[in-house]
């Protein structure tokens, strides 16, 4: 009998076990009754030091990620079982409702417990641990009835927490530079995910197929391709052009830094964004040069002009606002408005280049 109730006792510990290595399984919540913990969503879990991603989840990467001081970034998509997505050769990729997206930032830390920026990783989250990398804050896109949802959560201890009205954390970097991380508000979110000024609706920025078209860095398969063949998608389509990796050396100089600058700016600089009003498109359609910025004067900005004449100068990005609005830290003049407070000093490079190679004049 007392071998009988040690061997039931160790199934029962056995099972315990099993289930608590079990990736997480998606749970939707209503508009309602949104949880305070992220993990209630099933999307990842901290299972002691390790993050555990849901099986249910695909790990996406974006050719050309948006800067945001440095930060290493996991991005995960959900959708329901027996819907998909619908592609379309430029817009973001109509997905269907119960759709979470969700984008963990986080930094490697060194042997004293300070923050890296000179670091990357393998994209593969397996090897996402507490010891070595410090979680800051996970992002979540919610696709309702009535549309997307955008909901930060911060980490702290075992768990990330809603977060709706932001916050500023204070980090100290390797060699003891301090970093004030900025986790955005629910309403900073839609600044920049209304993509569409008119009817302000959110919108993912980084599932379209120039952003997505890319191998993956754990699996070396194509993304689109993996999207499809689970389903997610209608088609495979081939009708657009995928944006460069903003530092692959075998993409053209050009090709590479319009990528950057679609990624980063033309969320808001497009014809219906929330730059409008600029008349500054850095979204990588077939614009002509003087809408770019060449040899344009601005129009609405104000002190980011920093004194200067024009967005482009051909061959001098030293005169050009364009390069000094995504140098400047001012927060009153840097470009993106939000998302960071240093310069992405390898991003302003490759702009620089890109500049001092044009041709022209400036009359």
């Amino acid at each position: 009998m007392i071998r009988l109730g040690l061997q039931s006792a160790a199934i029962a510990l056995l099972g315990f076990v099993l289930a608590a290595c079990e990736p997480p399984k998606v749970t939707l919540h209503s508009p309602e009754a949104y949880p305070q913990r992220l993990s209630e969503w099933g999307l990842m879990a901290l299972d002691g030091k390790q993050l555990t991603i849901s099986q249910q989840t695909l790990v996406y990467h974006l050719n050309t990620p948006l800067f945001s001081d440095y930060a290493l970034k996991l991005r995960t998509l959900y959708l329901p079982e027996g819907t998909q997505g619908s592609y379309h050769p430029e817009d973001t990729f109509a997905l269907p409702v119960g759709s979470i997206i969700s984008k963990t930032f986080f930094y490697p830390k060194d042997e004293n417990g300070d923050l890296l920026i000179t670091a990357d990783w393998s994209g593969d989250p397996g090897v996402i641990q507490t010891d070595d990398y410090r979680l800051i804050e996970t992002r979540l896109l919610v696709r309702q009835p009535h549309g997307w949802d955008a909901l930060p959560y911060v980490w702290k201890g075992s768990d990330a927490y809603l977060n709706l009205t932001g916050s500023i954390h204070k980090l100290t970097l390797a060699g003891g530079a301090p970093l004030n991380y900025l986790v955005p508000s629910k309403n900073q979110c839609a600044s920049c995910h209304a993509t569409n000024h008119t009817t302000k609706a959110l919108q993912p920025i980084g599932i379209k197929a120039r952003h997505v078209d890319r191998k993956s860095p754990v699996s070396n398969a194509n993304q689109l391709d993996l999207w499809a063949a689970r389903g997610w998608l209608d088609q495979r389509g081939d009708q657009h052009r995928p944006n460069a990796q903003w530092n692959d050396d075998g993409a053209s100089l050009a090709h590479r830094a319009r990528s950057y600058l679609d990624i980063n700016c033309g969320h808001c600089h497009n014809q219906v964004g929330a730059a409008d009003t600029s008349g500054l498109l850095l979204d990588y359609k077939d614009h002509p040069m003087e809408a770019m910025g060449q040899c344009k004067p601005p129009i609405a900005a104000g002190r980011g002009s920093g004194g200067l004449l024009y967005s482009i100068v051909p061959g001098e990005a030293e005169a050009s606002i364009l390069s000094f609005r995504l140098v400047t830290n001012d927060p009153g003049m840097l470009m993106p408005e939000l998302g960071r407070s240093m310069t992405h000093t390898e991003g302003v490079d490759l702009i620089n280049r890109w500049i001092d190679g044009l041709t022209g004049r400036c009359l």
